[in-house]
């Protein structure tokens, strides 16, 4: 494990007796004892998770938005106030996801990604590229110095206020989708945005890579309980969110994975990537719930009255106490209708539902009943 990449809290987990595991290059928890526990505080309280595996990158100079316009398939022309943050991919010229990102506006000479760790130093070097070649002058900027904390649940953000009162008075008001600059006296300048990848609320907190382990325990100290990606990754695919690499990749087009609603083409904005999209036509992407016994993995194929699909990820849910799974299916397939899943050597029967399947700590879907039961599991 000693060519594996460390992130500033690695000795932290390790003396907390998390379970460490190789995440795409970086030596990370996978859970401190109970990954279902973890779950399941996120969704009834508040979980932490070390994110600082993934990348910031400033992006600056006068023609910084007139860049991203360019790069990204959302348009930061939305983001007109300070703080403001979206969502959006990052295409090639062929149309597929380079990378799924946030980026925060603080000025208009000023922008924040926050990219995936395993495609960060393409990312960085796709861009960079882009900006030469379009002569935008803008200065790309990795800030290594920089760490990632999520606090997510619906206790999160009064337990961040318990752990640092100096964050409540900018971030009280904070919309989703926002994010506020907070100086401490104990962890240095924050960065603190209502965001997260668990489908609860939250914040997502920046910090100065030094502060992170004091900042981490004074978050424990408040009750905060640390979990691992094993929780993150369940929590994620309840939610109905993507994870890069799995659910889509360079080859797939966003129309493909359920992020038509981050393309935005109302403007006569030549992104890369637009060209293709145009071409495309897309398949359905949409969550399954298998009926009887089994568990929903990645890559399984999927039976359909209009052909193959296939299962991008799968688990078994905690929170709803049933297999489920994300699915890439043939257009004209719909919630409510059922397909089988090829589950070693046998079809089980899968009903196709919208997604997400839970928010806020509710299930917003109705479950099917299981094979060989009387009613709702």
């Amino acid at each position: 494990m000693t060519d594996l990449q460390h992130t500033v809290l690695h000795d932290t987990h390790v003396a907390s007796g998390a379970r460490m595991v190789d995440f795409g290059g970086w030596h990370m928890p996978v859970n401190y004892g109970s990954q279902i526990d973890e779950h399941h505080a996120v969704r009834t309280a508040a979980g932490m998770f070390d994110v600082s595996h993934m990348r910031v990158v400033d992006v600056e100079g006068d023609a910084a938005r007139t860049f991203l316009q360019k790069v990204l398939a959302n348009d930061v022309a939305k983001l007109t106030t300070p703080g403001r943050a979206l969502y959006s991919c990052m295409l090639n010229p062929s149309g597929g996801v380079i990378d799924d990102l946030i980026v925060y506006h603080f000025d208009a000479r000023h922008y924040r990604l926050i990219v995936n760790a395993a495609t960060a130093e393409q990312d960085i070097a796709w861009l960079g590229s882009a900006a030469a070649q379009g002569e935008f002058g803008v200065i790309i900027t990795p800030r290594r110095d920089l760490a990632i904390i999520a606090v997510q649940g619906p206790q999160a953000r009064a337990r961040v206020w318990q752990a640092v009162a100096e964050t409540r008075p900018a971030t009280e008001s904070l919309k989703p989708f926002s994010a506020a600059d907070v100086e401490t006296t104990g962890f240095g300048q924050l960065m603190v945005g209502r965001t997260g990848y668990t489908g609860e609320d939250g914040f997502e907190i920046v910090v100065p890579a030094d502060h992170a382990p004091a900042l981490w325990q004074a978050l424990a100290a408040a009750d905060v309980r640390p979990c691992g990606l094993g929780a993150r990754d369940t929590l994620r695919l309840e939610a109905g969110m993507n994870l890069y690499g799995q659910d889509m990749d360079a080859t797939t087009s966003p129309l493909d994975a359920g992020l038509a609603w981050t393309v935005d083409t109302r403007a006569e904005r030549p992104f890369i990537g637009r060209d293709a999209l145009a071409s495309e036509a897309p398949r359905a992407f949409l969550g399954l719930i298998l009926q009887g016994g089994g568990i929903l993995r990645a890559h399984q194929q999927i039976h359909t009255r209009l052909g193959a699909g296939e299962v991008t990820s799968g688990t078994f849910s905690p929170t709803m106490q049933r297999s489920i799974g994300l699915a890439r299916l043939p257009a004209g397939i719909a919630p409510g209708e059922t397909v089988e899943v090829a589950v070693r050597d046998k079809r089980l029967a899968a009903e196709v539902v919208k997604l997400p399947f839970v928010r806020h700590g509710k299930i917003l879907v109705e479950q099917p009943a299981a094979a060989g039961s009387a009613g709702t599991a």
